[in-house]
């Protein structure tokens, strides 16, 4: 960094640079618990750039006596301790690679499984705004480039701060007036490495960014294929990936171009710096101020100088694009979740059948974050008996399945709470409540994995025989047993190898072997055939009895027997009560019923 005449003119020069890397110092703490393996890499790395800047030495004592006519019973010393150093240099170099290398491995790994760690916490209202695709591609890309600084560029960079420095000193121990015209020279090539560092890392944010969006692309489109070809528009999805991929490579190019100038600029300047000196060092040599092997040690010096400053500038680009990423990453880790726990939450009563399980939604008001301007829920209130069956109908878009998400406590309501046993849950570890709290999603969600595991996803420590239990109640033990591998088939990613039925009852086998005081279904029997939909509806009126069921329905056979109806319109209850009253009074609930099932 050049010195100016002017105070103010250097904190203005440096301020930029150290909030362009200021993103790279939030890695400091993932190296922190490794600081013993990082110390070795250094000392090898010191000992390694000692060998190396020994080196010139060695040549100069060789040129100048060993093969001096006076000398020559030393030769063999000089040789033999110059192949030292070249194995001092050789093992502590491979052992600096290996150490670094390690580290980097290492300090990745636990920045991905933070990053995981904390986006699998969030709540529903980051992935509102957040794809999917662009959280992936921090995942992979950005770490990759953030591996590539902690395991190669930190460490070529050190060794290249190291033999510059290094390099100067002994520059100026072999030649003061060399070395002073050097330097002079070397101070035109800081410029263009601040400026097209700049422009580099600018460049790979955008491009980071530009990768991030053909991934979220595809990542949706590839998860909805049939749907994709079911419409014919392949060719349409093809174009917008291709569009988007070259986006991110014009942007890309923009970035090697820099990167390519830059390297053009350090290379032809740093070494026409090299020529002027030997240049210079030559005239000494024939003036006799100098010998040739105090020349030889100088322009090894010099090598070593230039090359080190190159390795800088290389570095430099790839530390700009690990800024780039850092600071991607980092704001995944500093987002924070709207739901979290409080400080010292409250315990919620111990589950008993049929005591456990009171539900009381007080004067609810919420709209999603999304969608501020509409309101889901108004005024809504709703108390549950513990072993109640309450089935709540009602249009699209009335809120119901709102009130599943709130009862999770997926969402937070604007204003009114919900109480569950006495407690108010806001006040309660979200982890407990959902604890206790079983769900038979629409869309059911089958993992990629086999019949068993899936299964037990709703209680990992139930053991093979619970499991089967489960899916035997659920209806599901006959399809399972029927697959290639019974319970150990593998059944294809999102559960591509079950039919919509099959994966049904998985979902509500996980619901069984939870086994909760509080139910939750949504449509649980939706996508059933006529045979099955009695088969696990009878499995799931043995399961609701002595628990608080809140069940989600459009075909309003499904919960005629229910203790009672909420009847839900617009975020407001409509009306409340059994099938046989709501159809008495008309309303909502009777045209629906007309519809369903004639006049």
């Amino acid at each position: 960094m050049s010195s100016t005449s002017s105070a103010p003119a250097a904190p203005a020069t440096s301020a930029p640079a150290a909030r362009k890397l200021s993103p790279l110092a939030q890695i400091v703490p993932f190296l922190t618990p490794y600081r013993g393996t990082l110390a070795l890499a250094l000392v090898a790395l010191l000992i390694a750039a000692a060998a190396s800047l020994a080196l010139p030495v060695a040549v100069r004592q060789m040129i100048d006596l060993g093969f001096s006519r006076s000398n020559t019973e030393h030769i063999d010393r000089y040789f033999l301790l110059l192949f030292g150093v070249a194995t001092v240099l050789g093992l502590f170099t491979a052992a600096r690679f290996y150490l670094v290398s390690w580290l980097g491995e290492r300090v990745v790994a636990d920045i991905r499984s933070a990053v995981y760690r904390h986006i699998i916490g969030m709540s529903p209202a980051f992935f509102e705004t957040t794809r999917t695709g662009e959280v992936l591609s921090r995942l992979t890309t950005d770490t990759t480039l953030i591996q590539t600084v902690v395991g190669t560029s930190m460490s070529m960079a050190l060794r290249s701060f190291v033999m510059l420095a290094g390099g100067l000193v002994m520059m100026g121990v072999t030649s003061a007036r060399l070395t002073g015209f050097t330097l002079a020279l070397l101070l035109f090539v800081i410029l263009p490495i601040i400026a097209f560092g700049r422009q580099v890392r600018r460049l790979s944010r955008a491009s980071q960014d530009r990768v991030a969006d053909s991934s979220a692309l595809a990542g949706e489109k590839l998860n909805a294929v049939p749907t994709v070809q079911a419409f014919t528009q392949e060719r349409h999805e093809t174009t917008r990936f291709t569009d988007s991929v070259e986006a991110a490579f014009n942007t890309a190019r923009s970035r090697i171009r820099a990167r390519a100038s830059l390297t053009a600029i350090i290379i032809v300047m740093v070494f026409g710096a090299i020529v002027l000196v030997l240049w210079q060092g030559a005239r000494s040599v024939l003036e006799g101020s100098m010998t040739a092997g105090v020349l030889s040690q100088f322009v090894l010096y010099a090598v070593l100088v230039a090359t080190s400053i190159g390795a800088l500038s290389e570095v430099w680009g790839d530390v700009q694009r690990a800024a780039g990423a850092t600071e991607r990453l980092m704001e995944l880790l500093s987002s924070r979740s709207d739901i979290v726990a409080p400080i010292n939450p409250m315990p919620l009563p111990a589950p008993l059948p049929g005591v456990t399980g009171e539900i009381r939604m007080e004067h609810l008001l919420f709209h999603y974050p999304s969608r501020p301007d509409h309101t889901a829920l108004t005024d809504f209130s709703l108390h549950v008996r513990a072993g109640e069956t309450v089935a709540v109908v009602g249009p699209s878009g009335a809120g119901k399945t709102t009130l599943f998400q709130l009862l999770l406590r997926f969402y937070d309501p604007a204003k009114g709470r919900i109480v569950l046993d006495g407690v108010d849950i806001a006040a309660a570890d979200p982890v407990a409540v959902r604890a206790r709290i079983g769900i038979v999603p629409q869309d059911t969600v089958v993992f990629s994995a086999d019949a068993m595991e899936n299964i037990r996803y709703g209680r990992s420590d139930a053991t093979d025989a619970e499991v089967k239990a489960a899916a035997q109640a659920a209806m599901a033990d006959e399809f399972i047993e029927r697959l290639p591998e019974g319970y150990r088939t593998f059944v294809g990613e999102r559960g591509v190898r079950l039919s919509g039925g099959q994966r049904q009852r998985i979902a509500i086998a996980r619901a069984i072997l939870k086994n909760p005081p509080v139910l939750l279904l949504d449509e649980a029997t939706s996508a059933l055939d006529a045979e099955s939909e009695r088969l696990v509806q009878a499995a799931l009126e043995n399961l609701m009895k002595g628990r608080t069921t809140l069940v989600i329905a459009h075909r309003l056979a499904t919960v005629r027997n229910a203790d009672r109806i909420v009847v839900l319109a617009d975020g407001r209850i409509e009306a409340a009560g059994t099938h046989d009253t709501l159809l008495r009074a008309g309303g909502l609930y009777a045209r629906l019923a007309a519809l369903q099932f004639g006049a």
